[in-house]
């Protein structure tokens, strides 16, 4: 379990490089305006580093109590990077 949540969490803070530019590349999306769709898209890539921190604390914490629920804790970041991996991908 301790390899499962280390190596995972090496993943996450290496996706935290390409991730900062990204970011500043999505405030481009207001340059049209302020919407609701264009606050949430900045909103949802902005969460990521937020979530990193709060699942993998979560998950070292669960990690004596349930590791199940630590491994689930831990795989939330992933649907980040799976989603925008796949949005990259396909676009």
């Amino acid at each position: 379990m301790k390899i499962f949540l280390i190596t995972t969490q090496i993943l996450y803070v290496v996706c935290l490089v390409p991730w900062l530019p990204i970011w500043g590349l999505s405030f481009m999306s207001f340059d049209n305006g302020v919407y609701i769709g264009n606050s949430a898209f900045v909103l949802a890539i902005g969460a990521y580093p937020l979530a990193v921190v709060i699942c993998s604390i979560l998950a070292w914490w669960l990690r004596g109590r349930s590791k199940r629920k630590a491994a689930i804790v831990n795989l939330i970041p992933m649907l980040w990077i799976v989603a925008y991996g796949l949005l990259f991908i396909l676009v």
